[in-house]
C-alpha cells in the first residue's frame, strides 16, 4: 500500500515510517501542505494522512482541495480535539480523524480499516447504487441524494454516507458503534462525538422540527424512519 504522509513533524515522520515498514507500506513524507498538493498530482495513492497544522498550505485546505479531486482516503491528524475543529476537518472531506499524540498501534488499525471500507465499496457489486424512499432518493454512483425532488447540494462526504445508510435500512435502530463500523469502516475506538455530530447536521439539512426523520431512540442510538409522527430527538 502506497500513503502519502503531510506531516512537519519529523519525529512524528519517523515513528509512521518504522511502522510502516513493519506492515510492508509504502510511505513517502513530506513536510509542507504544498508540496503534498504537488505529491498528490504526481502519483496514485491509496491513502493519505494530513496534519492540521503544516506550513504554507494547511491540512484543512489541502484536504479540501484533494478532495475536489479525488475519493482517496484521507486521515487528518492534529492536535485540535474540539467538536467543532472535529466538524472541519470532516467537513473538507477526511474520512477520519485521529489527534494528536496518538498511539501508532491505534493509527494503524484506523489506516487498515478506511482503505478495507474503501476498498470494498470499489469493489462490491453487492451493495445497492440507488436507494429510494417516500421522501428521498439517493444516487451511489452519481453521490447525489434528493429531497423532495430537490437536490442535496450541501452534504458532505460523510454526511452523504451516512444518509445513504440509513435510507437503505429504514426503522432499523443502529447503535453509535455499528454506524462507524459501516459508515467509517473501523471498529469502535472511544470518540461517538464523530456520530452525533453528523446526525446533528444531517438533520439540519434534511427535514423538519416536525419531521426529522432520523431519531434518537434513547439509550441505544439512531434511526431513519419517515413514518413517525412526532419528534423523538
Amino acid at each position: 500500500m502506497k500513503i502519502l504522509v503531510v506531516e512537519d513533524n519529523e519525529s512524528v515522520c519517523s515513528m509512521l515510517e518504522m511502522f510502516f515498514m513493519k506492515e510492508g507500506y509504502q510511505g513517502v513524507f513530506v513536510h509542507d501542505g504544498q508540496r503534498g498538493f504537488e505529491h498528490f498530482n504526481k502519483e496514485k495513492w491509496d491513502l493519505i494522512i494530513v496534519d492540521w497544522m503544516l506550513p504554507v498550505m494547511d491540512g484543512v485546505t489541502l484536504c479540501r482541495k484533494i478532495r475536489e479531486l479525488s475519493k482517496v482516503p484521507i486521515i487528518m491528524l492534529t492536535a485540535k480535539d474540539s467538536e467543532s475543529d472535529q466538524v472541519l476537518g470532516l467537513e473538507m472531506g477526511a474520512d477520519d480523524y485521529v489527534t494528536k499524540p496518538f498511539s501508532p498501534l491505534t493509527l494503524m488499525a484506523r489506516i487498515k480499516a478506511v482503505t478495507r471500507r474503501f476498498q470494498a465499496e470499489a469493489g462490491s457489486g453487492e451493495d445497492p447504487q440507488y436507494v429510494a424512499s417516500g421522501y428521498f432518493k439517493i444516487s451511489k454512483e452519481s453521490r447525489e441524494a434528493y429531497y423532495n425532488g430537490q437536490l442535496l447540494k450541501n452534504l458532505t462526504p460523510k454526511e452523504f454516507d451516512l444518509l445513504y445508510y440509513l435510507v437503505k435500512h429504514p426503522k432499523q435502530v443502529f447503535t453509535r458503534e455499528q454506524l462507524l463500523d459501516s459508515v467509517w469502516g473501523y471498529q469502535f475506538y472511544g470518540d461517538e462525538r464523530t456520530v452525533d455530530v453528523h446526525i446533528k447536521r444531517l438533520r439540519k439539512k434534511i427535514g423538519t422540527d416536525e419531521q426529522p426523520f432520523i431519531h434518537t431512540v434513547w439509550g441505544v442510538g439512531y434511526k431513519f424512519d419517515e413514518t413517525a409522527a412526532e419528534n423523538e430527538g
